[in-house]
């Protein structure tokens, strides 16, 4: 939202400096994003007069000038077609910056002849894009003035960034509001000069007349016919103001328009009466309508749009862009001028599907004050009387205002307490009421009864009442107040469970992974792929027609952005993320997740090593690692096969602690990548870090005390033959069980299956480490141990011991 100091002074009466009212308006929550002072880039520009023009004497194109630039009289070569002796002009002295052509004048000479500064055209001094000649002043232009100050190019700019909830700031009426709210000054009535909004009497029934098909769409629509106006260029006052905010001056009729919607936050439109044919009725557009807009392009129209037509077709897209037909020129003469209410969720849908970005859309799906629109009506048909002349109807009205009235109640000690300051109540009252708040008296408990303005839609509780206090009053104004001391000791900010979060995104980053943020949501088959896409976990308003459901695993999106990686050329890839995956859109279906995947080669070509492939056992390390960097008790989990679909059946798996699922991981499956477009092998894990058991308190924080042997270990190794669909984690538990406190470690180093072993038998050979604590070991106590091992394992598996 752009608008300039003087524009500004037109409704909020002030002394307050440019900087006072640019601070105060970032207090206030309207965040100033720039202001551009022209005045202060135009500064060393002068009015100058052309003394003589002479022809160079060695260039037919230049002119060798005498300016008098008001400090005196300096020879300027200039080779503008319109140099001439007696005109006035721009002139730029030695040692200006010229910003439209990005140079600092020096003095110079030109075919010989001494050139002192230049004499500027319109694209040098960013004025227009007209560069054919030099500048060409009135008469009666003040030598030696300053060209911003006799230009009005001295009123500064300023750029504000608008919440959505803001829709009143839209216009320079609302801001003037709360400045004056906040103690910059006197708002102005409105009630002379082009604020006045004061009713103007009909002179004849209007011919052209309106109704509403669709009350939903279109609750009011209010309609003035006036005949007899010359439209032409807007007066200058009118123009600069729409040209300091980036608008082009088109004709009077439109430039009214245009005025209004940024000054009140009311767009209006207005038809070259004598195109309508017929009547004005607001309906929905039919399937295959098309409309030739006012920015040169054609759309095409299904039933969900608003459109404003006449008998014959649609003239304008409701609250969006108006249509060339019926559009003013200056041979317009008689006009039907348009104020009106338009559903805000209609509006925003039919500019986002037809890619229209316009003033009116961006207030209008924001929410425009309802109780305006006669007031905008009256206020249009005063400017265009004074600007254009013409005789007025009288006001044709379809619908009716809508009923916008509620009142809140306001306990005063709820500033305090919610905001911490703590306000008189005669303070609070002055506030609101400054800000447009009636108040209404107390309710049987004491409470304020306050009346929430038409341009207030945002206002809907008390606690909005509360923030509307301290805002005005000041955020800087509330004291920091340091939070209670319990005990002397610091207390960590985060819990274990949000600690975790970091261990989990430090240990994969260390084991190479490349951290990745991507979307919470994905499109509904990749989501029924990974065992979602319920009803309840779509989005009713996505940001893309391909993402519109919440994720119910963070996998896909990885995998997803490691095919573009390979697209791109860089097939070798170990991404993680650790963040939420939904089950259910119940409070407790957000899970939080690590989730990581490799895709390519986990060892690529080397001439040192053996090149491969990643598999899923790189994937089980990795949710290992996870686990037990984040506490999980690793030595006693089991492993089982039971991973979900989206896993290679025969190359995955799952972690559990008794039933408790603590991990998945392994190869993608083939379908899976396929229809994802991605190409394998591609493994990946899923670390459910809500899942792993907080550690219990035992008397203190201290870690346990680090049994140190002083005794030599001992190693054997053991072959048993079993069953192949046996899963070699149940050897591992049992050698474990076997003896606890003598047997330390369990590792698999051979497994084979072919001939001597039998048809659908397989050899699983271990490592086995023991650990005595109290005495060295002798072969006879390493003999029992062994035999507990081989009847562990036979017990557990059915394996024997192989020959």
């Amino acid at each position: 939202m752009k608008f300039t100091l003087s524009w500004l002074k037109d409704h909020l009466e002030t002394d307050a400096s440019l900087d006072q009212i640019t601070e105060k308006l970032t207090a206030l929550g309207l965040e100033v994003e720039g202001v551009h002072d022209r005045s202060k880039e135009l500064a060393p520009f002068r009015v100058a007069h052309v003394v003589s023009a002479e022809k160079h004497p060695d260039a037919d194109k230049l002119r060798v000038l005498m300016v008098d630039t008001g400090a005196g009289t300096l020879q300027v070569v200039c080779g503008a077609p319109n140099a001439r002796a007696g005109m006035k002009g721009v002139f730029a002295p030695e040692g200006t910056y010229v910003p439209g052509s990005d140079i600092t004048l020096k003095k110079g000479v030109i075919r010989g002849v001494e050139s002192n500064g230049m004499m500027c055209s319109k694209r040098e001094l960013k004025l227009s894009d007209e560069h054919e000649g030099i500048i060409e002043l009135p008469d009666d232009a003040p030598v030696g003035a300053g060209f911003a100050d006799y230009a009005g190019l001295n009123d500064p700019v300023i750029d504000i960034n608008l919440t959505p909830d803001r829709a009143d700031c839209a216009g320079v009426r609302g801001i003037a509001r709360d400045l004056a709210a906040a103690g910059m000054g006197t708002l102005k009535p409105l009630t002379a000069g082009h604020l006045d909004t004061t009713p103007v009497e009909g002179r004849f029934a209007s011919p052209i007349g309106v109704s509403i098909t669709v009350p939903e769409a279109c609750p009011l629509f209010v309609g003035r016919y006036i005949r007899g106006v010359k439209n032409g260029p807007s007066p200058k006052w009118l123009q600069d103001k729409l040209v300091s905010i980036g608008l082009r001056p088109i004709s009077a009729l439109v430039d009214i328009t245009n005025y209004l919607t940024f000054d009140a936050a009311r767009p209006l439109h207005v038809f070259d009466a004598d195109a309508v044919k017929g009547d004005i009725t607001v309906r929905m557009a039919r399937e295959g309508e098309t409309l030739a807009a006012l920015n040169g392009k054609e759309y095409a129209l299904d039933g969900a749009m608003t459109v404003v037509a006449d008998d014959e077709r649609a003239e304008a897209l409701a609250g969006i862009v108006g249509g060339e037909p019926t559009g003013c020129t200056e041979s317009t003469v008689n006009v039907f001028v348009e104020a009106a209410l338009f559903d805000p969720v209609r509006t925003a849908q039919t500019g986002r599907r037809l890619g229209i970005d316009s003033d009116a859309r961006y207030r209008f799906e924001r929410g425009v004050d309802p109780a305006a629109v006669f007031a905008g009506m009256e206020r249009a048909t005063r400017l265009i009387l004074d600007l254009c002349g013409g005789e007025p109807s009288d006001l044709v009205v379809a619908g009716a205002e809508p009923d916008w009235k509620r009142s809140l109640s306001l306990r005063p000690g709820r500033v305090a307490a919610l905001g911490g300051v703590d306000l008189p109540r005669d303070r609070q009252e002055r506030i609101l009421t400054d800000l447009g708040f009636t108040l209404e008296g107390e309710d049987a408990e004491g409470r304020l009864v306050v009346g929430v303005p038409s341009w207030r839609a945002d206002v809907q509780g008390e606690a909005d009442l509360v923030e509307e206090v301290l805002r005005v009053h000041g955020f800087d104004a509330i004291p920091a107040t340091p939070l209670p001391r319990e005990t002397v000791l610091t207390r960590p900010a985060l819990t274990l469970k949000q600690r975790r979060v970091a261990l989990a995104k430090r240990t994969l980053a260390a084991r190479g992974l490349s951290e990745a943020v991507t979307w919470s949501f994905l499109s509904g088959p990749v989501a029924e792929l990974f065992g979602g896409g319920q009803p309840g976990l779509r989005l009713v308003n996505p940001i893309s027609s391909d993402l519109d459901v919440m994720r119910p695993s963070i996998l896909p999106n990885l995998i997803q952005a490691a095919g573009r990686n390979a697209d791109r050329g860089y097939a070798d890839v170990r991404l993680f993320e650790v963040g939420a995956a939904f089950r259910t859109p119940a409070p407790d279906g957000q899970d939080s997740v690590a989730a990581g995947i490799r895709a390519g080669a986990a060892v690529p070509r080397h001439w040192a090593e053996k090149a491969r492939g990643v598999d899923v056992f790189d994937a089980k390390a990795d949710a290992l690692v996870v686990l037990e960097a984040v506490g999980a008790p690793a030595g006693n989990l089991q492993v089982t096969t039971d991973a979900p679909g989206w896993y290679h059946p025969g190359r995955s798996g799952v972690l559990r602690l008794g039933p408790t699922v603590m991990a998945r991981f392994g190869e993608i499956h083939p379908s899976v990548l396929e229809t994802l477009g991605v190409k394998g092998p591609v493994v990946g894990f899923e670390v459910m870090l809500d899942a792993v058991p907080l550690p219990k308190k035992k008397g203190g924080t201290a870690k346990p005390m680090v049994q140190l042997s002083s005794f030599q270990p001992v190693e054997r190794d053991f072959a048993f033959v079993l069953d192949r669909k046996v899963e070699t984690d149940k050897i591992l538990r049992a050698v474990k069980g076997a003896d606890k406190a003598l047997v330390k470690d369990v590792t698999v180093f051979d497994v084979y299956e072919g001939p001597g072993v039998g048809e659908g038998r397989k050899s699983v050979a271990v490592s086995v480490t023991y650990q005595p604590t109290s005495a060295t070991l002798t072969d006879e106590a390493i003999e029992a141990v062994g035999q507990k091992i081989v009847a562990a394992v036979a017990k557990a598996t059915g394996g024997t011991l192989r020959g």
